[in-house]
């Protein structure tokens, strides 16, 4: 049977980056950012899973966030698929591998016709013991996110980053250290790496985080001591937090909650710290660079690896990347796919 070019069976649709049948129309969606029939999530960000879907198709842990998030009715139908176990949609095999972003993310890894074409999700190859790390897949095309495809983006070693809190925590230790992170994937793995650093106290946290917490406790990924970071007279922080390590949503640690704890130093964790001119702005005094996506060096390396003959951007810094691919050879294409954020980071 002659192969079919992955450009007439997969391609940007209305609702996103959709699988083609025989007769035109899509069998199923990856990420759909508007209710469709069949749909593969790759993780559990609200840009990428979406709830209103009539069957959802995800890892357990993808479907466990998506549930906790938006209630367990938050599609029709789901199909629960581990890493490495396969399926059949339609002339598709699909089988899932780990992305490294988050608890549950996953590469979707799709063969049809003599071709495979691997669909990364949000990906980074940085250590994280909150997830499982990123599998390469050799390909012939890979469809890559793009968030810090700029040479000016380097994430620096994990544990380095948490060996400058611990150290800014013993300088000021009568200053409540308010950590912003996003509330699925960030928050956990700062906590994780701070007990990997040897961190044994409690920590706090804000309410919004405690659902997701909870789950990747759940899920086998332990967390240590975790306490609300209010209580007592309606809500208002606890008076002992000077000195210890609270960590919150983005959005808290600039209003009012924040300013209520004791002498607050403010940090945000966040691969956008690394542009000092957002931490400034921000009000950031000391700036984590924190990142579940993969930096410029770990793109090219992961496309080296993975040795497609054609790379296809899905969103964020694309020409920069296209422009590197064909210093390579390689072939490179922008699909401009709408409604997945970079800031969320």
């Amino acid at each position: 049977m002659p192969t079919i070019p992955p450009s007439q069976w997969i391609r940007p649709l209305q609702h996103g980056l959709g699988v083609i049948g025989s007769d035109g129309n899509p069998v199923f969606h990856i990420d759909a950012i508007r209710a469709s029939t069949t749909v593969v999530v790759t993780h559990g960000h609200a840009d990428h899973a979406r709830p209103g879907h009539k069957h959802v198709i995800a890892t357990p842990e993808t479907l466990a966030i998506m549930a906790a998030r938006y209630g367990e009715n938050f599609a029709k139908k789901t199909t629960p698929l581990p890493y490495d176990a396969s399926m059949q949609i339609g002339d598709v095999a699909l089988c899932l591998k780990p992305a490294g972003h988050v608890l549950g993310s996953a590469q979707i890894v799709l063969d049809h016709q003599g071709s495979r074409v691997v669909v990364s999700g949000d990906y980074k190859r940085k250590s994280d013991p909150t997830c499982a790390a990123f599998e390469p897949v050799a390909c012939d095309v890979f469809i890559t996110e793009a968030t810090f495809a700029l040479p000016v983006f380097h994430h620096p070693d994990p544990m380095a980053e948490i060996d400058r809190l611990l150290a800014s925590l013993t300088l000021f230790p009568q200053r409540a250290h308010v950590i912003g992170a996003y509330s699925l994937g960030k928050a956990q793995r700062v906590i994780a790496l701070l007990r990997q650093a040897g961190y044994t106290a409690p920590i706090y946290i804000h309410g919004a985080l405690t659902k997701l917490c909870q789950l990747y406790e759940d899920h086998g990924i332990p967390l240590g001591p975790l306490y609300a970071a209010t209580s007592g007279n309606k809500g208002k922080p606890q008076e002992n937090l000077a000195g210890q390590i609270i960590i919150a949503p983005p959005s808290a640690i600039s209003g009012p909650w924040a300013k209520r704890l004791p002498d607050p130093l403010i940090i945000m964790a966040s691969g956008w710290m690394q542009v000092r001119q957002r931490a400034k702005q921000s009000g950031v005094e000391l700036p984590l660079v924190l990142s579940d996506h993969a930096d410029w060096g770990d793109l090219l390396a992961t496309i080296d690896e993975v040795s497609p003959k054609e790379v296809w951007v899905t969103h964020g810094r694309e020409d920069a990347l296209i422009r590197a691919l064909s210093l390579k050879g390689i072939t490179g294409k922008a699909l401009h796919l709408i409604g997945y954020e970079d800031d969320a980071e």
